[in-house]
């Protein structure tokens, strides 16, 4: 006979001579082998394995604990899937519960197998799992962990490409959405692209740039959330690529009213709705479909509605204008409307010789010195020669309103002729696309300028919050305006007259101009009439009021003595750290003499194609780009994490460069094969809603290139940047050959960020000779909307330099919009 000898407490029976077992000897078997295989092989086991194998049967195979395997230790990337997947004994049921880390959703969780979405994380993070398995009253455990690691870019890079095509990377599909002259309303014919087409106010604009997606629900109610399958596109018409409107070139001076009115009404801004069902594609039909153009009805507000530089034939007490032009960036705001900004206005009017005489005989020399800053001198014909046409309705002034030549003998406030429509330009414009209804408000109190764009950091409860823009021109400025009114969390969503949250926090507040010191400090200076050189009694330009200031933020922004930066294009804020970024897109002024910390480089970039020698000094191609060629990305951190704070802390996040020039002083960044990029323009952070915009968000990068176009189309690049202070001081040697062959050096200090490394890898390149610009995302993250402007723009009707999106040869290129999809459905970037 065989004894089995286990756990003895004395309190047994050792009588074996009976042929049925005694009930204590049930009892005692049973306990005797849960407590060797817990507290023995059990703990060995999970010692060496990381789960506890709970195994054994009894004589008779009842009763035993179950043999339950949690699998080993796993590791994952944050937003990726996960599957625990344990091991049970047959007829065996068993559920997954967490343990510890940061809470997920488990999914499909039956017979051992569970998922869950690994979670956002800024470092690494261990979650822990446990397997409960039960058969009848039989129970075993086992455990697991799960590591989750910060996001990463899920990609390979996109090489370089000089092709007529736009490139992504494997796994990922490009689809065209919405091309110029896409019709937008059912009686609308398709777009033949010959140049016979006509209508545009109900057709897509060209030069898509600046863009939103705003999501829906099915029963039309805006849907920022889970709004991933229906919702409305917003975009930007900046500019039109004049040659391919027409049937032939365009029509030499006197233009013909034809051809004028279709440029027109190509500017300005699109509200088109958009779904998905197989694929992306708009809705012709739909009721939410808008085009804004240059002659839509607009409105004033804030401090400057009403004021005299805003009188004109048209609105005679200065409260309403007409339409919306050169449209670049853009800004999405929380209570659901769309920020469209006026950029390059100023090249769009006429002013005849001899009109500084008549606004000076008026008293009004100082809108002299006001026009010439922004742009607009005695003897400006206008782009396009719109002035030049004669309308078949004599009383039409679409066309004249362009000529902001004072009239002799007209009123001297404005009112007789259009000498203020200039004045009615450069504002930040507010559009409500879920109303086509309603008429854009232009915000006069965050100033008037080249406004690339407008973007709301991080709103906190209780605070103030800051809009960050910058003054697309050389040695122009950044700017913020910061709202008088407390941010309240009540107001997202934008359900309500979303309009009337724009005047509640859009028109009264303080607008500021940022300063850069060499010290990686900084100071926003407040833009305020009364304050410092701000008064009637300045020499330069004696203001007359804050509206007056406001109108001439530029000249604002000289007195102050603002840093003067190179081209400040794109605004975008780090939804977790609220860090603000900025592209500072070239510079070809910038000179070795007048460097600063905030702008540090000033160089030559050769043209290898051409013959020259990669840093030959002088270079051997004349038609090398100087100054700061390449451009970079600039960003702060308020101070205390306020949107409303007057100081700050700088960097700069990267340069832009070939890869193949001077590291030491070009190459500041370390950009590789993979990352190098030249002229970033514009910029976009991933939505909170998905974890592109969560923890360790992910930056979008695009460019606008005129000095790296020998070695590659322009292209977008995804990043997940670090911080402010991240990086080190270093000093830039800067030696600048111009074409004259006279050369001068200089050295500046200057703080640049931790090298990108594999942290930015380039995700698009585009067709020839476009600027890839106009980014957004479903809330989701799983479909991305970018666009392409331009391509081909130096061709001609009968041989054009692009054919894309076509591909057929001959045809003639459009600007259009992309939805790039991952082809495993995932997060796109990731």
């Amino acid at each position: 006979m065989t004894i089995e000898i286990g756990y003895d407490d004395g309190d047994i029976d050792t009588n074996r001579s009976s042929a049925s077992p005694h009930l204590n000897d049930l009892i005692a078997a049973r306990y005797s082998r849960r407590q060797t295989m817990r507290g023995g092989i059990g703990a060995m086991t999970t010692a060496l394995f990381g789960f506890s194998l709970l195994a054994g049967c009894d004589d008779d195979g009842e009763d035993a604990p179950l043999a339950v395997s949690g699998g080993l230790a796993l590791s994952a990337t944050s937003g990726s899937p996960v599957t625990l997947s344990g091991t049970l004994p047959g007829g065996t049921t068993g559920t997954w519960v967490q343990t510890s880390g940061p809470a997920v959703t488990l999914t499909s969780n039956s017979n051992g197998i569970a998922t869950f979405t690994a979670p956002t994380v800024a470092a690494d993070t261990q979650l822990g799992f446990r397997l409960d398995a039960q058969a009848g009253d039989r129970t075993g455990s086992a455990t697991t962990t799960v590591t989750v690691r910060p996001i990463a870019l899920g990609f390979n890079a996109v090489p370089k490409s000089l092709a007529d095509q736009l490139s992504v990377p494997a796994g990922y599909t490009a689809t065209v959405l919405y091309r110029l002259g896409d019709p937008i309303a059912n009686n609308v014919a398709a777009y033949a692209n010959n140049g016979s087409d006509t209508n545009f106010a109900q057709r897509a604009g060209d030069h898509h740039d600046g863009m939103t997606y705003f999501g829906l629900a099915d029963n039309g109610i805006p849907d920022y959330q889970t709004g991933n399958t229906r919702g409305l596109l917003v975009m930007n018409h900046e500019n039109i690529t004049q040659q391919y409107l027409h049937a032939g070139l365009p029509t030499p001076a006197p233009r013909p009213e034809s051809e004028a009115i279709k440029e027109i009404e190509a500017h300005g801004v699109s509200v088109i709705e958009v779904r998905r069902g197989t694929t992306w594609s708009y809705v012709q039909g739909s009721s939410f479909n808008r085009r804004i153009t240059p002659n839509t009805p607009m409105s004033f507000s804030g401090p400057v509605r009403g004021n005299a530089l805003l009188r004109t034939r048209y609105s005679t007490d200065g409260t309403q204008g007409r339409g919306t032009i050169n449209n670049c960036a853009n800004g999405t705001m929380p209570w659901g409307t769309y920020l469209t900004n006026e950029e390059n206005w100023a090249g769009y009017f006429r002013r005849n010789a001899g009109d500084a005489a008549v606004r000076t005989a008026a008293g009004r020399a100082k809108e002299n010195t006001s026009l010439t800053r922004y742009g607009i001198p005695e003897g400006r014909t206008g782009n396009y020669g719109w002035t030049t046409v004669t309308p078949a309705d004599s009383s039409s002034t679409i066309f004249s309103r362009w000529n902001a030549t004072a009239q002799a003998g007209a009123p001297a406030d404005g009112s007789g002729d259009f000498r203020h429509e200039p004045f009615q330009f450069g504002w930040v414009v507010e559009i409500d696309p879920f109303d086509p209804n309603s008429t854009p408000r232009k915000r006069t109190a965050l100033g008037r300028m080249n406004h690339e764009g407008c973007e709301i950091g991080r709103t906190v409860a209780g605070v103030r919050p800051a809009f960050y823009m910058g003054d697309d021109a050389q040695n122009e400025y950044i700017y913020k305006f910061v709202s008088n009114t407390a941010w309240s969390d009540a107001d997202a969503g934008g359900q309500g007259n979303r309009l009337a949250l724009g005047d509640k926090y859009l028109d009264a507040g303080t607008l500021y101009v940022a300063r850069f010191d060499a010290n990686g400090n900084g100071t926003w200076l407040p833009i305020v009439f009364g304050q410092g050189p701000l008064t009637a009694s300045n020499a330069t330009y004696p203001f007359e009021d804050q509206a007056d200031v406001l109108a001439n933020v530029r000249i604002a922004g000289d007195l102050l003595g603002a840093t003067r930066m190179d081209r400040p294009e794109w605004t975008a804020v780090n939804p977790q750290t609220g860090e603000m970024y900025c592209t500072l897109t070239n510079n070809s002024s910038r000179t070795p003499a007048n460097t600063d910390a905030a702008n540090p480089r000033a160089y030559t970039d050769p043209k290898l194609p051409q013959g020259d020698v990669v840093n030959a000094d002088p270079p051997t191609n004349a038609q090398a780009t100087r100054g700061n060629a390449n451009g970079h990305i600039i960003r702060l951190r308020e101070a205390g994490d306020r949107s409303d704070a007057t100081t700050f802390t700088w960097d700069i996040y990267a340069f832009g460069s070939g890869a193949d020039l001077n590291a030491q002083n070009i190459n500041l960044s370390g950009l590789d094969a993979t990352n190098d990029f030249s002229s970033p323009d514009g910029l976009w952070f991933g939505l909170r809603s998905n974890i592109t915009g969560q923890a360790t968000p992910v930056m979008w990068i695009e460019t606008d290139d005129g000095a790296y176009t020998d070695v590659t189309n322009c292209m977008l690049l995804a990043a997940i940047p670090g911080t402010v202070g991240d990086g080190a001081t270093r000093t830039v040697s800067n030696t600048l050959t111009t074409a004259a062959n006279v050369t001068t050096t200089s050295q500046t200090a200057t703080r640049i960020g931790k090298a990108p490394g594999a942290s930015l890898k380039r995700f698009l390149v585009g067709p020839k000779e476009c600027e890839i610009t106009g980014i957004y995302s479903t809330p989701d993250g799983r479909s991305l909307f970018i666009n392409v402007q331009h391509p081909g723009e130096n061709g001609s009707p009968t041989a054009p330099s692009s054919n894309w999106p076509s591909q057929t040869p001959g045809a003639r290129p459009r600007s259009a919009t992309v939805v790039i999809t991952k082809d495993d459905g995932g997060v796109v970037g990731l």
